[in-house]
């Protein structure tokens, strides 16, 4: 058999390939779901991504005999790598056939793109920011995925425990959860009560509030106060926020983005939408044409899907105590209610997070997904 030749991605019809070959490994499985191809060349390209502005990367692709048989991203991100006090590279985009070979030399290619520019350690599969998809799954692979997650196949952590010196260093777990005919007393009455005692309020934005009025940046703001903490993280800047608002609130359903305010001040919020899995698994290769975009439309004018994503939930920490993620749930169950939604997909959690993950004991919940960051210190 033929040696794995590495190649540097270096102009856009490589990145298309790049990109490309997710599509091609995964076409027909019935789990997987197609990301849109425009918003991964977009991701990927440093004119049009603002993480760029903290970060650096390149992109690898492993042939053998011609053939493309994997890929992988080389990401440093200088910005959380000063907040935690690391040198550390970030491998995501991380996608290959079963032969150890390919993982192998892909992942070599990160540590020595990572180690020419002093950093000591990799982790991954990570993105630019905490928004791109975390975490390689090692549980749940019959389960459908989401546009918002990675799905791999049952290979790929066999793989990672082969590869010396590479270990578990964080967990996140998921959860498939049924909306209740009811909303749950424990989130009702919970909600009246901090309401009274405290004064909190539900409020549902306008379209020209989150945009010309700037509640949508502060929403990200908020982001950047209830997540700095958590694994990994980097601080947004205003131009990766912008670029958030874009993606997400400008399109959003904003019945079903919920925020809570203590007086004019924002101190909670949930961003959910319906879920497109369904819809991309009928595009082809993830292009929203020819027909891609009625798909899409449907879902996101039309509710034509039976399940809603919880995208962001977040609480400044003050008012957790306080109860005020109850406000948030107790509103959202009502208008999943209302759109006939049946079952909503929690995103990542991390696994240590016990008082995030504690709250799906009062509702019907299963965990059916687990990702998994990797961590190989540099010998």
């Amino acid at each position: 058999m033929s040696q794995v030749e590495i190649r540097k991605v270096t102009n856009r019809k490589q990145l298309r390939q790049f990109v490309q070959f997710y599509y091609d490994l995964y076409r027909g499985n019935k789990y997987a779901v197609p990301y849109l191809f425009s918003d991964e060349m977009a991701t990927l390209r440093s004119d049009k991504n603002p993480s760029f502005e903290c970060c650096e990367a390149d992109y690898f692709m492993a042939f053998r005999d011609g053939k493309m048989v994997g890929r992988v991203a080389a990401i440093i991100n200088h910005r959380a790598n000063e907040r935690w006090n690391i040198n550390q590279v970030r491998f995501g985009w991380f996608d290959f056939l079963d032969d150890m070979d390919v993982s192998t030399a892909l992942l070599k290619a990160v540590e020595e793109w990572g180690r020419q520019r002093g950093m000591t350690e990799m982790a991954g599969p990570l993105g630019f920011i905490d928004t791109d998809r975390e975490g390689m799954l090692v549980e749940g692979f019959d389960e459908l995925s989401t546009m918002y997650v990675n799905y791999n196949y049952p290979y790929y952590p066999v793989h990672m425990e082969r590869i010396e010196g590479m270990s578990k260093d964080n967990d996140y777990m998921e959860y498939l959860v049924k909306v209740p005919d009811v909303v749950p007393d424990k989130f009702a009455k919970l909600a009246e009560m901090i309401s009274r005692r405290y004064g909190l309020r539900v409020h549902h934005f306008t379209r020209h509030e989150l945009i010309e009025e700037g509640w949508g940046r502060k929403v990200f703001e908020l982001v950047n106060a209830t997540y700095k903490d958590l694994y990994g993280y980097s601080q947004l800047s205003q131009r990766q926020i912008d670029r958030l608002v874009g993606d997400y609130i400008k399109i959003a359903d904003l019945n079903l983005v919920t925020a809570v305010m203590d007086g004019d001040e924002m101190i909670g919020f949930g961003i959910t939408f319906p879920s497109f899995s369904r819809a991309l698994q009928h595009t082809r290769d993830g292009r929203l044409f020819p027909m891609g975009w009625w798909q899409m439309l449907r879902i996101l004018k039309w509710h034509k899907t039976d399940t809603v994503d919880l995208l962001l939930i977040g609480v400044l920490p003050e008012y957790r105590q306080k109860g005020a993620n109850a406000l948030i749930f107790n509103d959202l169950i009502q208008q999943f209610q209302h759109y006939g939604f049946r079952y909503a997909e929690a995103m990542p959690q991390m696994e240590d997070n016990e008082a995030v993950r504690s709250q799906w004991q009062y509702l019907e919940a299963r965990q059916h997904r687990r990702h998994r960051c990797y961590r190989r210190i540099f010998q």
